[in-house]
């Protein structure tokens, strides 16, 4: 979907002054965007007796954007220590940050209990054994199987790696109190770019009668219910965004009904990341060639390395020219970087502005899993990113990777042994 109407107001009278201060490719984000849609988020919500967002910090992993989330009032959601590091930088309180083991490694439990602590959410049954200590709140991630239907990006749960099994969960928390933990949360994420709230609002009733269930079972209460992320954005124009006031409501009823009937109300948690800041950031960069053999060819500034979806999903981004929005005359391309594999296009057989050397290209919506997602194959490095500010500054938040960056882990002390 085409970015805000705002947004590009904003930015794209004003790229060529940015493009001669920062040179192309750059991913650059809005600040007034993505505080916007936190407010909306919370204001879905306002009227339970208590909502948290955890940014999914896999989505965007920059200090300048973590800092505006948690300005916001939002924790972060956390699956590995250089996240949890990122975490802390922004907040000391360990309700600010939530750890969701994944074949979690015993140096990434040690890091996780550390310092200021995170609340620990745990896939596996097993794990509880290989925490280094007990914690005083514990949740657990639910896999509910051939009970719901996945999609393309996270799969059917049934075949997801992620989460206890609808047998396990009795006996997880009942080991839980066995080890003397008396507080807890229930979480699951089942679905990924969601953009029906149906579904969003069956994951958090699945959860709610988890709860019940198990807490009528073992005389327990839940101090949270994480219903996960997944909530979508809309990439291709003419799609419809999720209805957020609808989702807000239906669910707002739901966790009102638990409480009528359990004495309790818990507090919603999500993970969004995607929705938070995935439409507030595009790639910008610029054309290099121009190739015509049986298909024409545009060739960019940027590669894969800067915007993998396209090669891994087959996802769509939409493209706007500057300048060139109106323009009747266009052309049937694919859009292409620099790598040595195929599958480094942002575009096939798209139709756009005829397009010339030097031609800025905007590719949106890469706000989450843009740049998070880049990789340095083929020596292709990773862009810099920008933040246009709600002030109307535009600053530097991470620098381009270099050539000193690919070769320094190639400056060690040598090691060796006989055998």
């Amino acid at each position: 979907m085409p970015v805000s109407q705002d947004f590009r107001e904003r930015l794209f009278p004003n790229l060529e002054k940015i493009t001669s201060t920062f040179e192309t490719p750059f991913h650059i984000y809005d600040e007034k965007g993505i505080r916007e849609t936190c407010k909306n988020l919370k204001k879905a919500f306002s009227e339970l007796k208590n909502f948290k967002e955890f940014f999914a910090v896999k989505a965007l992993p920059n200090p300048a954007i973590l800092k505006i989330i948690k300005d916001e009032g939002f924790g972060f959601d956390c699956s590995s220590i250089a996240e949890v590091l990122l975490a802390r930088e922004q907040t000391q309180d360990c309700m600010d940050i939530m750890f969701t083991s994944n074949n979690t490694s015993a140096k990434e439990f040690e890091v996780a209990f550390s310092e200021c602590g995170s609340i620990i959410n745990l896939d596996d049954i097993s794990l509880i054994e290989k925490m280094p200590e007990i914690p005083d709140l514990i949740c657990f991630r639910y896999n509910p199987g051939p009970e719901r239907t996945g999609n393309a990006i996270i799969g059917n749960p049934s075949e997801a790696k992620y989460g206890l099994a609808t047998d396990q969960i009795i006996p997880a928390y009942k080991k839980s109190l066995d080890l003397g933990i008396k507080r807890f949360g229930l979480h699951a994420m089942v679905a990924s770019n969601e953009l029906n709230e149906e579904y969003i609002i069956e994951t958090a009733r699945m959860l709610l009668n988890l709860a019940e269930k198990t807490g009528k079972e073992l005389g327990i209460k839940f101090e949270f219910i994480n219903i996960g992320g997944g909530i979508g954005i809309p990439y291709k124009p003419g799609e419809n965004p999720i209805n957020l006031d609808k989702m807000g409501k239906e669910i707002t009823i739901l966790f009102k009904d638990f409480a009528e009937k359990n004495g309790y109300e818990p507090a919603l948690n999500m993970e969004s990341g995607r929705y938070v800041t995935g439409p507030h950031g595009v790639l910008v960069t610029k054309v290099i060639n121009r190739k015509s053999i049986y298909r024409e060819y545009v060739g960019v500034d940027a590669s894969m390395s800067a915007l993998m979806r396209p090669g891994i999903y087959g996802a769509y981004h939409h493209i706007e020219i500057p300048g060139k929005e109106n323009s009747n005359k266009t052309e049937i391309v694919d859009v292409t970087g620099s790598l040595c594999e195929n599958n480094d296009k942002f575009a096939i057989q798209r139709e756009l502005p005829v397009l010339y050397e030097n031609d800025l290209v905007v590719i949106e919506d890469t706000g989450a899993h843009g740049h998070a997602m880049g990789f340095s194959y083929n020596g292709r490095l990773r862009p810099k990113e920008l933040l246009l500010c709600s002030d109307k500054k535009v600053k530097l938040i991470r620098r381009e990777e270099t050539e000193k960056d690919y070769f320094a882990t190639l400056d060690f002390n040598e090691k060796a042994i006989d055998l």
